[in-house]
């Protein structure tokens, strides 16, 4: 039994200069534990909410405090002196006290990371790093990168459309020889947009975010960096996030700067045309999340081809992810906590993804913070890949110098990728 002696929440700044949660918590032996509720820019209408507070006198509106007193007060009086066997038994606790379907009561930012932090101080307690506690098997497979090298649309203030344009090192044999690969390839396109006379500056998620000519252009130039790095596309393949929602309107989508308005059939055409040119393995959130004229068309024509990631139609809810699988609507899932709100309800989610051989990829959010909780989880669930964008800015890099040890740490006991 784990019995939590303390709880404090504070106020604390992600990585676009904005405030999240910070939860310390401590059990009655004095392990003592800190998680931090990373944020986002893009938001699924059927996530588990993010409470702010919605005033203009602090933070241009984005403050957090409400959150943090749901944590200091309404929270702490609840669970503080309790005993609990596990960390599921205090999420079940944590989702009745909150009753609300989408966590509204007191938040998902406060919530999530009360979860984290009690999972990190129960693994502590046991003298076990987090992913060994969780850890579910006798072996460990530690995930492909898939690394985010070109941002567009919200993530970014450029002229391209999609959202994410990432490599995913198929070939490497380690965590280490992967993120050299990409760390190659970052410095080659570096270099190849400066001859251009573009914009080298980073973004949300810490890639490049050059002005381009299409959407396509932006493919290509990865393309010349990967060969510049002396590698092929067959040992560095390129994944997609398209955020397609964020540009749907009207029941069109709207390429706005390649000048055209497409509906759903025109769009999973457009798809197919990148798919059967480049060496697209993944696209992630293809269409807009009510969009379902359009749904099975795209798995019609790509389903077999490449991996079909849904984020904001599932959002890490067993439920949803269980209405889609009997209709056969997807093969891969994106897995984010923050989407639901705690640890036990995010291994769900994985696992009834993998009950139904779908392929899962822990992910990040757009404002992150150097917790690296998620890189953890993504050994301890042996799910295929882990999305933690580019090697840039530490928000991001801890997430990899975090696998780096991990994997150190397993030696032989862990196998790269499948």
């Amino acid at each position: 039994m784990y019995k939590i002696k303390d709880l404090h929440a504070r106020e604390v700044i992600d990585s676009r200069w904005n405030p999240t949660v910070e939860v310390e918590l401590s059990l009655d032996n004095w392990v003592k534990w800190i998680a931090i509720c990373p944020s986002w820019a893009s938001t699924g209408i059927h996530e588990a909410l993010e409470l702010r507070d919605w005033d203009k006198s602090r933070f241009l509106w984005k403050w957090v405090l409400e959150a943090v007193k749901n944590v200091n007060i309404s929270i702490k009086k609840d669970i503080v002196w309790d005993e609990y066997e596990s960390f599921r038994e205090l999420d079940e606790y944590l989702i009745r006290l909150d009753w609300t379907k989408n966590k509204s009561k007191f938040g998902a930012n406060a919530i999530l990371p009360v979860s984290m932090a009690f999972v990190d101080a129960c693994a502590k307690n046991e003298n076990k790093e987090i992913f060994e506690y969780l850890w579910e098997w006798n072996w460990h497979i530690l995930p492909y990168p898939m690394m985010n090298i070109v941002n567009g649309w919200s993530h970014a203030d450029n002229n391209v459309d999609i959202q994410e344009f990432m490599i995913v090192p198929v070939w490497a044999t380690n965590i280490k020889e992967a993120i050299r690969m990409w760390a190659e390839v970052f410095h080659n396109l570096k270099k190849i947009l400066q001859d251009k006379w573009l914009a080298t500056s980073v973004w949300d998620e810490w890639g490049y975010a050059p002005n381009l000519r299409s959407n396509e252009e932006a493919i290509q130039v990865i393309i010349k960096a990967i060969e510049k790095a002396w590698y092929t596309t067959e040992q560095i393949k390129i994944a997609l996030d398209c955020a397609s929602s964020e540009f749907y309107k009207d029941w069109k989508y709207n390429l706005a700067w390649e000048w055209k308005i497409l509906d759903g059939k025109e769009l999973v055409n457009f798809y197919k045309d990148l798919v059967e040119k480049y060496p697209i393995i993944s696209i992630e959130d293809w269409l807009a999340e009510d969009d379902f004229e359009s749904w099975k068309l795209f798995e019609k024509e790509l389903w077999k081809k490449i991996m079909s990631v849904w984020d904001d139609l599932f959002v890490t809810n067993i439920e949803r992810l269980q209405m889609w699988i009997d209709q056969n609507m997807a093969n891969s899932i994106l897995i984010k906590l923050n989407q639901i709100g705690t640890v036990s309800e995010t291994i769900d989610a994985i696992d009834l993804a993998k009950k139904h051989n779908m392929k899962s990829i822990i992910s990040h959010r757009s404002w992150e913070t150097e917790d690296t909780f998620i890189a953890d989880l993504a050994v301890a669930k042996n799910t295929w890949f882990i999305k933690t964008g580019s090697l840039s800015r530490t928000d991001r890099i801890a997430k990899y110098n975090r696998l780096i040890r991990i994997e150190e740490k397993l030696w032989d006991k862990a196998k790269f990728g499948k």
